[in-house]
């Protein structure tokens, strides 16, 4: 079993950067793909970024050059530095953890775990 714990949301300002965490514990997250996805009010759950265990990643369009996806071995944790963060980025950011390879499928959530969750919110 992996427990996933999400934290660093907070308010943003125009133009702002967050640091994002997701902390695990039970197993070795670098034995795994991290996805990172959001969830803005009403929509739907969406691919931001993933690091599989050779530290390979992959980005959503909308996160390129803005977004960077990271892991720390020592602390078992997987970060998503976000900058230039605009109005289209509040949402609620999950990270998600599976034993495959990275795969991404819109409208496809069956990884093996989630965290529950860190709320990014911008201010005007």
């Amino acid at each position: 079993q992996v427990q996933l714990v999400e934290y660093g949301g907070g308010l943003v300002q125009a133009g702002g950067s967050l640091r994002l965490s997701c902390a695990a514990s039970g197993r070795a997250l670098n034995t795994y793909t991290t996805y990172w996805f959001s969830q803005a009010p009403g929509e739907e759950r969406e691919f931001v970024a993933a690091i599989n265990w050779s530290d390979g990643t992959k980005y959503a369009d909308s996160a390129k050059g803005r977004f960077t996806i990271s892991r720390d071995n020592a602390r078992n944790t997987v970060y998503l530095q976000m900058s230039s963060l605009n109005p289209e980025d509040t949402a609620v950011y999950f990270c998600a953890a599976d034993r495959g390879p990275i795969v991404v499928v819109p409208g496809r959530y069956e990884y093996d775990y989630w965290g529950q969750g860190t709320q990014v919110t911008f201010s005007s």
